[in-house]
């Protein structure tokens, strides 16, 4: 009876984790599409000149969800503004949401969460969240800057990181033109990330 019960579970659970899979490759896809299409446009395009005439789409790590994430969360409940220092030598001013803990491939990594105070004013934009990161595999198949994920506020103690999502910024493609927050040395893992935007230097002027 324990063995049926079980293998119903099973059968149950298969579907269940296969219709689960197929919508987060899918959000994955839409990710990579969407940004393509973002430098593809010469009215959103970072590149200048050569670089945008010679673009054709991003390179991009395999997806896998081992990337896909579910932090524990911790906020912080009297978040102090500070600046964070940017390509250009200036800053910009943000505040420390929160932590995400989470483990990977066996390892134990906690992350800053931050919050633009420009942002954080406008109405489509007082929910989102920035995580900068860096990793192993920057300045080699990443940006040596490291990379960002764009989140939101989450609504219980867990967030969802999806690194498959993760891109360069701008200033990785053009830095006489913009002005990017610097990944903040707590937020550098000591841990190959192989999964969203990879990079091409060629772009870089």
């Amino acid at each position: 009876m324990m063995k049926q019960i079980i293998l119903c579970i099973s059968i149950f659970l298969i579907p269940f984790f296969g219709f689960s899979q197929k919508k987060e490759i899918k959000e994955i896809n839409k990710f990579q599409k969407e940004l393509n299409e973002g430098y593809l446009n010469p009215e959103e395009t970072p590149l200048r000149d050569d670089n945008f005439k010679n673009f054709k789409a991003h390179p991009f790590f395999p997806i896998n969800l081992k990337y896909r994430i579910t932090a524990k969360f911790e906020k912080n409940e009297n978040p102090e503004p500070f600046d964070l220092p940017t390509s250009s030598g200036k800053s910009k001013q943000y505040q420390e949401f929160g932590k995400a803990y989470f483990n990977l491939d066996g390892k134990d990594f906690i992350l800053n969460i931050y919050q633009s105070l420009d942002l954080m004013k406008l109405e489509e934009y007082k929910d989102h969240l920035f995580l900068p990161f860096g990793d192993l595999t920057n300045n080699k198949e990443t940006y040596g800057g490291g990379k960002y994920v764009d989140l939101k506020i989450p609504k219980g103690d867990t967030i969802e990181i999806d690194f498959n999502q993760s891109y360069h910024p701008y200033c990785a493609y053009n830095a006489y033109d913009y002005n990017c927050p610097i990944v903040p040395q707590e937020n550098r893992l000591s841990i190959e990330i192989k999964a969203g935007v990879m990079y091409e230097d060629i772009y870089h002027h």
